[in-house]
């Protein structure tokens, strides 16, 4: 390597989300100095079931890279993945298609959802609540392994999201825990070791070893090297779950932390919190973090909420005298603008306005700030009202609250979770790079540790009248 080798060397970070895909090249200091990206949609499979789109994603980082004029500099790489996907190998590459967690295989037969339900351990065991469609990754396995027995006969390896990029670029399988207690039903978060159910199903000795996020497998493989325009010294790294990614870039900055990560989902992770406290049928659950250890979390589709409520508004057009006017006229969301999870997935949303439900579009009864404001102000109670269910019971001293993504944009949202957690000390990220690659990027330079979190403490606006306004929404959400 030449003299200046390390300092000008970059780390390719691969984050792949469920709507979007990155690929972002960053220094030694942390700056991005090269970015792209892509719409990421799921496709048919040849087996007629909806699939991740693996080899539109390998064309797309393949084209991308060969073209850069900084792919060079790269002598690390890294994957980020969105949980709820596992990949098949076989002798020559993939088994089958990796199914699209969005696709329910199992509604097509009753009798195999209720066999499915009957082998697996239930939450006191695996901390999975049961999750539609394929948000369990235990439930795509078990509807191929019956349904398609060839494909399945093929299968000589399982290896999480994340992982099988990590065999792309190395042509080395692993398995990593962060994806595997990823609300798998695949894994005992407490007991640190695979499901009864995993290994009933034979499941357990299919996955690839067990490996550290931040672990080195090798260098990249010659050909691909070739293709992409990679050094072939780059190093490729295990690779992670993308929420998890997040959090790890968070440990040691306080006691009793929560992590809220906004974006289409916003997930809410508390490591030290009691296991006790979760509750499946809230959609909480026990996640399992870079070390290994349980993590309690709880989630909503905070993002997509949020953009039901907007109904066409800026996120940001709000302003203290609208959040006043709301608060004022008593005027709320009730849960729930979307149905695919979170704590009152199984209710359908309105509003309430001077004690009556009102149906009328929003567009119609109120401003666009007005509606800005209605939307942060119900995304900060659902938020607090899990942060105090994910802590039920416990008493610490101190209490931490950091808020990553989209939200921690929202001064309206940051001022509102303050106020109604006045036992926490909320901050938010200001940094540059969203929190899942950040995270991503210091794993690659574990065990130095994480590097002091970009923060700062959340606004405090003088929100009249918040404490009674959410005291009447928690009422109407008992009643």
């Amino acid at each position: 390597m030449g003299k200046n080798a390390t300092a000008d060397a970059l780390t390719l970070v691969i984050d792949i989300g469920k709507s979007h895909a990155k690929l972002l090249m960053v220094d030694a200091a942390g700056t991005v100095v090269e970015r792209h990206g892509r719409d990421n949609t799921s496709v048919v499979s040849p087996l007629g079931y909806l699939a991740l789109d693996v080899h539109g994603l390998q064309h797309w980082m393949q084209t991308t890279l060969r073209h850069s004029a900084q792919v060079a500099r790269c002598q690390q790489v890294i994957a980020s993945t969105h949980g709820a996907a596992v990949v098949a190998l076989s002798d020559n590459g993939l088994a089958w298609a990796p199914l699209d967690y969005e696709y329910d295989g199992l509604a097509s037969s009753a009798s195999l959802a209720s066999a499915f339900a009957a082998a697996s351990d239930g939450f006191q065991s695996n901390l999975s609540p049961e999750l539609p469609a394929g948000l369990n990754a235990a439930r795509q396995l078990f509807w191929m392994q019956n349904t398609h027995p060839e494909a399945w006969g093929r299968t000589r390896c399982l290896v999480p999201y994340p992982q099988y990029w990590a065999w792309v670029l190395s042509g080395v399988v692993a398995t990593e825990v962060s994806s595997l207690g990823c609300h798998t039903h695949l894994w005992n978060p407490q007991a640190a070791s695979y499901s009864t159910l995993a290994s009933a199903q034979g499941w357990a000795s299919l996955f690839a070893p067990l490996r550290s996020a931040w672990e080195v497998l090798g260098p990249v493989r010659p050909e691909l090297a070739r293709a992409w325009g990679l050094p072939a010294s780059c190093r490729v790294h295990v690779g992670v779950h993308d929420s998890n990614a997040c959090l790890a870039r968070y440990f040691g900055a306080g006691d009793a932390l929560t992590v809220v990560s906004s974006g289409t989902w916003t997930v809410l992770m508390a490591p030290g919190a009691p296991t006790v406290a979760l509750q499946a049928e809230r959609d909480m659950l026990g996640n399992v973090d870079v070390l290994g250890r349980a993590t309690p979390t709880a989630r909503f589709m905070g993002g997509r909420e949020f953009t039901v409520l907007l109904d066409g508004a800026a996120p940001g057009a709000a302003t203290l005298a609208d959040a006043q006017k709301i608060i004022a006229s008593q005027t709320m969301a009730l849960p729930s603008f979307a149905r695919e999870g979170g704590p009152f997935k199984d209710r359908d949303g309105w509003i309430q306005r001077a004690g009556q439900r009102w149906n009328g579009a929003l567009s119609q009864g109120l401003s666009a700030g007005e509606r800005s404001a209605l939307a942060a102000l119900y995304c900060a109670q659902v938020s607090a009202f899990l942060v105090e269910r994910l802590w039920a019971g416990a008493t610490p001293p101190q209490r931490t609250l950091i808020v990553e993504g989209p939200l921690a944009h929202n001064a309206l949202y940051l001022s509102a979770l303050q106020a109604l957690l006045p036992d926490h000390s909320c901050q938010y990220s200001t940094d540059a790079l969203e929190g899942t690659a950040r995270g991503a990027w210091l794993l690659c330079h574990w065990p130095a540790g994480p590097r002091k979190a970009q923060l700062e403490h959340s606004p405090s606006y003088d929100l009249e009248g918040l404490a009674a306004y959410h005291a009447q929404w928690l009422a109407l959400l008992a009643s």
